[in-house]
């Protein structure tokens, strides 16, 4: 049944759709509902009462747990005063990972702390990282404009440092929202492309499965297809489908050197750790020798091209 549904966009209702998957048939879930403060969507109602949405959550979180894989994934994006109900009913059924804080500035709501981030849940079937996928990320230093040196001084130990920057941690700043109107579809809730690029290299391989539920205008299914993964996304309303297939259709690979890569106005901004060597075409040279070439440069890495390079980007 899943072959019909690859590399496809579902216009119906996504719990009516979930219901067509067998269990443990897709390798990662993403989610990134409607938050239940009152947007204009064109078919949804953003307005329900508390119980009605946790309880409408609950079910579509049941059925992505049923159908990822025990290698799998699931992810889910909110803010988090509902990622709290989320994960608390989540923890019964899965494994929780961990809550990745994504840096994003919101307006004041009154005598409140400014909400700045959204939070993105990382729940797995398996409890022992041996049975689940995972890949260690980089992510650039943040370097000058200028003299393009580090901007963190990491504790006088830049020598140290990775040429092309840090592990991963669950706090996500480099990565932000679509701002321009140029630049973004006619959604009320877009999602940049990079964030769901560096989840999928996160936790997938080339021709895994992701699905998303609530696709919108394609930002999961763009950036699955980016990194050679197939795609399921599921979208109630027929002009967001639309503009999903004609995203998907203008999405190409992006790849260095045989390596996937996440690539946003021009940079490199995700890689796995075990493909530097590769993307930089530096195997034989030893680590010391490769750092200092590379912090002596005067070129940020998006511009580092090599005729041996086959890059494919929006």
């Amino acid at each position: 049944m899943i072959e019909k549904l690859l590399n496809k966009i579902i216009n119906d209702d996504c719990l009516n759709a979930l219901k067509q998957l067998t269990d443990n048939s897709v390798d990662m879930t993403f989610a990134d509902p409607p938050f239940n403060l009152k947007k204009k969507y064109n078919h949804y109602d953003d307005a329900k009462e508390v119980q009605d949405y946790l309880q409408w959550c609950n079910v579509w979180l049941s059925e992505m747990v049923r159908i990822t894989k025990p290698s799998g994934a699931i992810f889910v994006h909110n803010i988090p005063r509902w990622l709290s109900y989320f994960s608390q009913y989540l923890n019964k059924i899965a494994y929780f990972k961990h809550w990745i804080a994504w840096d994003s500035p919101s307006a004041p709501l009154g005598k409140t702390l400014l909400p700045n981030h959204y939070g993105i849940l990382y729940f797995t079937k398996s409890k022992s990282h041996n049975d689940f996928k995972f890949f260690d990320i980089r992510m650039p230093h943040p370097r000058c404009r200028v003299c393009k040196e580090f901007l963190k001084d990491y504790g006088g130990k830049k020598a140290q440092a990775h040429s092309f920057g840090p592990l991963l941690s669950d706090v996500w700043s480099d990565i932000h929202r679509i701002r321009h109107k140029k630049r973004r579809d006619e959604h009320p809730c877009q999602l940049p492309i990079p964030l769901l690029e560096r989840l999928i290299l996160m936790t997938t391989e080339e021709n895994d499965i992701v699905l998303d539920p609530f696709v919108g205008t394609g930002t999961t299914a763009v950036a699955a297809k980016k990194l050679g993964r197939r795609y399921i996304g599921i979208e109630q309303d027929k002009e967001y489908a639309n503009i999903t297939r004609n995203n998907i259709g203008n999405a190409k690979q992006t790849k260095i050197n045989g390596c996937f890569v996440s690539k946003y106005l021009g940079q490199i901004r995700t890689m796995r750790d075990k493909d530097f060597k590769i993307i930089f075409d530096i195997d034989k040279k030893s680590i010391q020798d490769e750092q200092k070439d590379f912090n002596s440069k005067t070129v940020e890495y998006s511009n580092y091209r090599d005729e041996n390079y086959s890059i494919l980007s929006n």
